[in-house]
């Protein structure tokens, strides 16, 4: 009998984006895939079955519970030999669940990036804490992907077993040979225009306000190409035309495709408040861009200011700006920097980091039986 695996996250965008390898990893290896998730995901080949789930943002949703149930009758009825959970809502849920189900499937959890770190409030943190707390004698084993998830995780022994991972690697494949930049007009941008890009999901935690702000103190030549959806786009945009700088920020709306983007930027930004270990930054590190980044965990493990990127505290829109103007004045700056950023992302390359990933995934598995050890 195959061996089986679920893989959850609260939405099916997610584990397209991000694991599709490892559904495929798992059935290279004759395993039966499941993947249950909310929302509708597109046609997932490398998935032999796929479960929509009524996931909700808001933690106590009622959907939320049904989820929990559902989850469990599912854990109860294939027997799975390994589950993978992902994105804090669904990694909890998911845990919870397996802790009804006799005999419980090893878990693992990937933390992408907890929701706190040492800024955040102290109630809100003791509560995300609390929740991770709960659900530790659930979770076998933990995968964290930048220092300071590691050392809470295990200071704190939020799972039985607590590893780091270099991220679940990002494919740089991609964007190798991929068709070149389109004219820099088709975004009304002039050739002497220095374009900043950052491409997110519009949110708070994202917080592309502060680069909106601090545009409408920097030159009239420099730009801003914002690429993303999300529940904040329309405020960022009449934020953007409040300042009068509604002209020089561009919001293309969700791009399938973003090495056209990398190669028409001369930098990319962010303002983000924590960070897993984000594939923006990688992949505009991996595309030679010198990168401007708030001081937050994720960002940090990826770039050495000065040296591979510029760093600037989270929230300073004074010091992000002059980061932006010591580029503008030392163009040398932006080809060392883009040229170092590259070879230091090479090791978070999938190729490299899948291997690694499956590794810690199969150390948890069941080892199969084998028909000649079945008789015995």
């Amino acid at each position: 009998m195959k061996q089986r695996v679920l893989f959850t996250a609260s939405t099916g965008s997610h584990i397209t984006n991000f694991h599709r390898p490892y559904l495929r990893a798992f059935q290279e290896r004759g395993w039966e895939v499941h993947v249950a998730c909310g929302g509708t995901p597109p046609p997932l080949p490398e998935a032999d079955r796929v479960f929509l789930l009524p996931f909700e943002k808001r933690m106590p949703a009622p959907a939320n519970f049904r989820a929990q149930g559902m989850l469990r009758r599912l854990m109860a009825e294939n027997g799975y030999d390994l589950v993978s959970t992902h994105t804090s809502l669904a990694a909890f849920f998911t845990r919870r669940a397996a802790a009804g189900v006799h005999p419980r499937p090893p878990v693992v959890n990937v933390a992408h990036g907890y929701l706190f770190d040492s800024g955040t409030p102290f109630l809100k943190r003791q509560v995300l804490l609390a929740a991770e707390r709960l659900t530790a004698p659930q979770t076998d084993l933990l995968l964290t992907m930048n220092a300071y998830d590691y050392e809470t995780a295990r200071r704190c022994r939020l799972g039985r077993r607590v590893e780091a991972i270099p991220g679940i690697g990002v494919d740089f494949s991609r964007l190798d040979g991929a068709a070149p930049p389109g004219p820099r007009g088709t975004y009304g941008f002039e050739k002497t225009d220095f374009v900043l890009l950052y491409a997110a999901e519009f949110s708070q935690r994202k917080n592309q306000a502060l680069l909106i702000r601090a545009l409408a103190d920097l030159p009239e030549r420099v730009k801003l190409l914002l690429p993303g959806q999300g529940a904040l786009l329309e405020t960022c945009r009449a934020l953007a035309a409040s300042l009068g700088v509604g002209h020089r920020v561009v919001f293309p709306g969700q791009v399938a495709g973003m090495a056209p983007l990398y190669a028409l930027a001369d930098a990319a930004v962010t303002a983000s408040r924590s960070e897993g270990l984000p594939f923006n930054v990688m992949e505009a590190m991996y595309m030679g861009l010198p990168v401007i980044a708030s001081e937050v965990k994720g960002h940090t493990d990826l770039l050495r200011d000065g040296e591979t990127g510029l760093l600037y505290p989270y929230g300073g829109e004074a010091a992000f700006r002059a980061a932006v103007e010591r580029l503008l004045a030392e163009p040398g700056l932006c080809a060392a920097l883009g040229a170092a950023a590259r070879r230091a992302v090479l090791p978070f390359s999938l190729e490299q980091v899948l291997p690694q990933v499956m590794e810690q995934y199969l150390s948890l598995a069941p080892r199969p039986v084998l028909p000649a050890e079945a008789v015995h």
